[in-house]
C-alpha cells in the first residue's frame, strides 16, 4: 500500500476520539448550526485540522446501526461530501479495463504502457483502476464502499466502463468484465454465467440503472449492437472528434465523417443513448473552424450527451513533436473560454453537456491551457456576456422542491439522420428540467439492426427523473423522482407513438430498472422490453 492510500485511510479511521467529535459536531449540525461551523468547534487536537467529512458521516451511520438515532434524510443530505455526484439523480462508478492495443493512432493521444491508450496513470479515475490492477470486481467494489462511507446513495448505479475502444477487446473479456462488476453490485457472490448476474441485479441493493462503453466509430456494425445489448449496454461514448475529414486525416483518426454519421445512425436505430466526443484545437484546426465544425454536431447527428474535450499538448503524444517543429501551436486558455463561450449557448436542450475539459492534471500538460475548472470560467464569461446555456446539465432540478401542479409539458420535436425525436419533458416556471423521455420515431428508411424487438416499434431510448438520487423505496418531500413524473412521459410518448402510426413500443431498459417498465405493462423481448400500443 503506497503512503497515499494509508493517509487517506488514516484520515477516514473512525478512532474513539474521532467518534466522540463527530457525535457532538452532528449533535450541533442536526441543531441547525453550519456544518463547517460545528467542524471547526471541534478540531482534531494538537492541530491536526478538522473532522473529514467521511468520519462524520461514519459516525452517523453508526448511531443510526446502534438505534440510538433514527434515520434523518435531511441530516445526511448535510453532511454528504460532493452532493453534486448523485444530484442528477443517479451514482455512477467509473472502471476501466486493463491496457490493450487500440487499433488507432491518434497523435493527440498519449501512450503509457500502464494503462489503456489515451488514458494517464494520475488521472482520478485511472488511478483507482490502476492501484486494483483493473480488476473490474475490486474497482466496482472500492467505489462503492467509498461512495457509501461519504454518504451517497449507492442502490442506482450507472456504471461507466472506460478504457478506449471497448469494440476491440476480445467478447470473452468483455462478458467477464461485465459480470464481475455486476457481481460486485450483486453482494458478492459470484454468478456462473453473465445472463445469473443479471437476474440477481434485477433485484439487488445496487442495482445497475445504466451501463456505459466508449468505442470508436467504424466498430459500430450491424452485428455489434446485438452482442452490447446482451451485455446490457444502454449507452454508448462515440469518439467524433471532428466532423472535418481534412483534420481527422491529419490527426489520423482512421475513420471518415461518413463512418461518424454510419454509426450515430445504428445506434439510434437499436434504441442507445449516444455520447459524441468532440475536440477542438486539433492539428489543423482554428478557433474559426472548431465554431463551423461544432455546427455540424446538430445536422444529423444530433447526440443526446456530449464531452467536449479541448486538444491538450502532452509529453508523450506524437503532436509533441509537431509541437516543437513549430507547426502545432495549442490555444490559449483566454482563446478557449472565449470559443466555449461561444458554442454553449448554440447547444440545444435535448443534450447534456457532461465534461468540457479532461480530468487530466496540469502538471502533464506542456504547454496553453492548464486550468481544470474551466467550466466555471466559461460560465462566468457567459453571466458577463449576460447568455446562458440551456443544455440538460445546466438547466437540470437538482436538489430543488418541485410543485407537480406548476410543472409544464414540453415536447421539443427535433430530426435526426433516419429519425423524428421527440425530447418530452416537465419543466418549472424557471425553465428547471424536473424530467424528461426520448422517445425515437424511425424513418422507414433507418438503418436495418436486424433486431426483432424492434420491429415496426417506436422506441424509447431514456427516461430520467431528475433531484438527489434517493435509495429505491424511499421518499423525499417534493422530490422529483418520487411524483410520477416517469409514468406521465411514458404514457405522453405512447399517445405521440401511436398517432405517429406505432402500435408498438420498445425500451432500451438497463438491467436494473427492467421490475419498473414490467410493472407499467412491458413484456420481456430478448433484448429490449416491449408493449402494444393502448395496453
Amino acid at each position: 500500500m503506497d503512503h497515499t492510500t494509508q493517509r487517506w485511510l488514516e484520515k477516514r479511521k473512525l478512532t474513539p476520539q474521532k467518534r466522540d467529535l463527530a457525535r457532538r459536531a452532528l449533535e450541533e449540525i442536526r441543531n441547525g448550526r453550519e456544518v463547517l461551523d460545528a467542524l471547526r468547534r471541534h478540531p482534531l487536537p494538537d492541530g491536526a485540522g478538522l473532522l473529514s467529512k467521511s468520519v462524520l458521516v461514519a459516525a452517523y451511520h453508526e448511531l443510526v446501526a446502534t438505534g440510538e438515532w433514527q434515520h434523518d434524510p435531511a441530516l445526511l443530505a448535510r453532511i454528504r461530501l460532493k452532493p453534486m455526484r448523485t444530484l442528477s439523480g443517479v451514482t455512477t462508478v467509473t472502471v476501466l479495463t486493463k491496457p490493450y492495443p487500440c487499433p488507432g493512432e491518434c497523435i493527440f493521444c498519449p501512450t503509457d504502457a500502464r494503462m489503456p491508450k489515451s488514458y494517464l496513470p494520475d488521472e482520478p479515475g485511472a488511478m483507482r483502476a490502476l492501484q486494483h490492477q483493473f480488476d473490474p470486481y475490486a474497482q466496482v467494489a472500492a467505489r462503492l464502499e467509498a461512495l457509501h462511507a461519504v454518504g451517497h446513495p449507492t442502490d442506482k448505479i450507472e456504471l461507466l466502463i472506460l478504457g478506449g475502444t471497448w469494440s476491440a477487446y476480445r467478447r470473452d473479456y468483455q462478458e467477464w468484465f461485465v459480470r464481475r462488476c455486476l457481481d460486485a453490485m450483486n453482494g458478492g457472490e459470484p454468478a456462473r454465467t453473465l445472463e445469473e448476474a443479471q437476474q440477481r441485479n434485477e433485484t439487488a441493493v445496487h442495482r445497475n440503472v445504466g451501463l456505459v462503453i466508449e468505442t470508436r466509430p467504424d466498430h459500430v456494425k450491424p452485428r455489434e449492437l446485438a452482442w452490447l445489448r446482451r451485455l446490457g449496454v444502454t449507452k454508448v461514448q462515440i469518439g467524433v472528434q471532428s466532423l472535418d475529414d481534412r483534420i481527422l486525416a491529419l490527426n489520423r483518426r482512421g475513420h471518415t465523417v461518413a463512418e461518424v454519421k454510419k454509426a450515430f445512425a445504428l445506434l439510434r436505430a437499436a434504441g442507445f443513448k449516444i455520447v459524441a466526443h468532440w475536440m477542438p484545437n486539433l492539428l489543423g484546426a482554428t478557433p474559426e473552424s472548431d465554431r463551423a465544425d461544432f455546427a455540424r454536431l446538430w445536422e444529423g447527428l444530433a447526440p443526446d450527451e456530449l464531452k467536449i474535450y479541448p486538444t491538450q499538448l502532452l509529453a508523450n503524444a506524437e503532436l509533441y513533436a509537431w509541437w516543437q517543429r513549430g507547426e502545432y501551436t495549442p490555444y490559449t486558455t483566454e482563446t478557449l473560454i472565449n470559443l466555449l463561450a461561444d458554442i454553449k449557448p448554440t447547444i440545444p436542450p435535448f443534450c447534456r453537456v457532461n465534461r468540457i475539459i479532461r480530468d487530466i492534471p496540469s502538471t502533464n500538460v506542456v504547454e496553453g491551457n492548464r486550468r481544470t475548472s474551466l467550466r466555471q470560467d466559461v460560465h462566468r464569461e457567459l453571466k458577463r456576456r449576460g447568455q446562458r446555456c440551456r443544455c440538460i446539465r445546466c438547466r437540470e432540478v437538482r436538489n430543488k422542491a418541485v410543485n407537480s401542479e406548476t410543472l409544464q409539458f414540453q415536447d421539443y420535436t427535433y430530426q435526426a439522420d433516419f429519425a423524428t425525436e421527440h425530447f418530452l419533458s416537465f419543466v418549472t416556471p424557471d425553465d428547471r428540467l424536473a424530467g424528461f423521455l426520448r422517445l425515437s420515431l424511425p424513418a422507414q428508411n433507418a438503418p436495418q439492426t436486424g433486431l426483432a424487438d424492434l420491429e415496426g416499434a417506436a422506441l424509447i431510448r431514456e427516461v430520467h427523473v431528475y433531484g438527489q438520487s434517493l435509495p429505491v423505496g424511499a421518499e423525499h418531500r417534493g422530490a422529483a423522482q418520487h411524483i410520477g413524473l416517469g409514468t406521465r412521459l411514458l404514457a405522453k410518448a405512447e399517445a405521440i407513438a401511436s398517432q405517429a402510426g406505432f402500435r408498438r413500443l420498445a425500451v432500451i431498459s438497463a438491467i436494473g430498472t427492467r421490475p419498473y417498465y414490467l410493472e407499467r405493462g412491458f413484456e420481456r423481448g430478448d433484448l429490449y422490453l416491449v408493449r402494444q400500443s393502448g395496453k
